[in-house]
């Protein structure tokens, strides 16, 4: 049996209705290579909520979620040699891999088969528990998991990049989009596409953002620095920008359709895929065999990636564009989520709404 550890207090769901509420629970111990955390924001991302509703029919209720986490470092085991109480770091999507796998030992921890993810994961070299994630007070995770935030970032908008902006910055860099010049396109405009954008100007890039929403042109355009803004819908400007780019982001967590993306790219170019509809996506192969067309999916990134994207974005000055809200709003959030009306991403103040340690009846 794991011996358990450091009191918790946070935010749960019971059932598939996805409704959050107060849940008292323990940490395990901490052991000689971890770290335990004070949980300052954690942001909300589109899997916290197929989480919580059971979308994917592998919820382990009761659930906390949250893996966009920003906090600071309160204790650390005796083992510990990168981290200290004092730091500020991050933790991401996962906080376990078995790290002898090929994978793991590539670099790729992020695609270990016995990967444990931040929330509603399995973690066998703690005594089998459910894993629970950043919406509550205080983490303990091996140090090898936690990633230094660089001085200076706003907090609450540093904390989705730990999931959104490794998954749109890991897969430029491995697929080649992060030269200066080349054309980069990015389906969708949320909390992971307003990050592409982001980055890919950073690296020099021109971007495209396209979008069946014409009424988010001016904040593609004059708001985050895209080059063009295309209506998906409006076949003339389809057929204008054919054959223009060198590869295209796919942030879009809804279904839609995707045969028209590729003839917007180039012979050989890539559609890369970083949403998750939960409707099934359609292609004929004649939309990818003439030109050479490929097609990939990626999932955030590895440790090493994570870190390597933090820096950059700490030289860059790139942040994200959050709305700061209290975890008793946290229901509202999702339901908000649900109809795409945020922008870009909604960060949960933690350490503002929970007192560590407190009870249901202080929350």
């Amino acid at each position: 049996m794991e011996q358990q550890g450091k009191a918790a207090v946070g935010w749960a769901a019971r059932d598939d209705s996805g409704v959050l509420s107060p849940y008292n629970f323990s940490r395990r111990a901490q052991k000689d290579d971890d770290v335990t955390i004070k949980v300052l924001y954690c942001g909300i991302c589109h899997t916290d909520l197929h989480i919580a509703k059971n979308d994917w029919r592998n919820a382990k209720y009761p659930v906390v979620p949250g893996h966009e986490i920003i906090g600071v470092v309160t204790d650390v085991g005796s083992s510990v040699t990168k981290l200290k109480a004092g730091d500020t770091v991050g933790v991401g999507y996962f906080v376990a891999s078995c790290r002898s796998c090929e994978t793991c030992g590539k670099g790729y921890e992020n695609y270990c088969s016995k990967i444990v993810s931040t929330c509603n994961g399995v973690d066998h070299d703690h005594g089998g528990a459910v894993t629970q994630g950043g919406f509550s007070d205080v983490l303990v995770v091996n140090e090898h998991y936690v990633l230094r935030v660089p001085p200076g970032m706003p907090l609450d908008k540093a904390a989705p990049l730990l999931c959104a902006g490794v998954t749109v910055y890991s897969p430029m860099v491995l697929h080649g989009l992060n030269a200066p010049g080349k054309h980069l396109g990015v389906v969708g405009l949320g909390g992971l596409g307003h990050l592409a954008v982001k980055f890919g100007k950073a690296f020099g890039m021109r971007v495209t953002v396209i979008s069946t929403s014409p009424g988010k042109r001016q904040k593609a355009l004059e708001h985050l620095g895209a080059d063009e803004f295309l209506v998906s819908r409006d076949p003339g400007q389809m057929a204008a920008a054919a054959g223009t780019m060198d590869g295209i982001l796919d942030t879009a967590s809804a279904w839609h359709p995707i045969t028209p993306l590729f003839s917007l790219m180039k012979p050989m170019g890539q559609i890369i895929f970083l949403g998750v509809p939960t409707r099934l996506l359609e292609l004929p192969a004649c939309a990818i065999v003439p030109g050479g067309k490929g097609i990939t999916g990626h999932g955030v990134g590895s440790i090493r990636e994570c870190q390597t994207m933090l820096d950059m974005a700490g030289e860059h000055g790139i942040n994200a564009d959050v709305e700061v809200i209290k975890m008793d709003y946290v229901n509202t959030a999702f339901e908000r989520l649900e109809k795409n009306d945020v922008r870009y991403r909604f960060v949960i103040d933690v350490a503002g709404s929970l007192a560590s340690g407190a009870g249901d009846a202080k929350i």
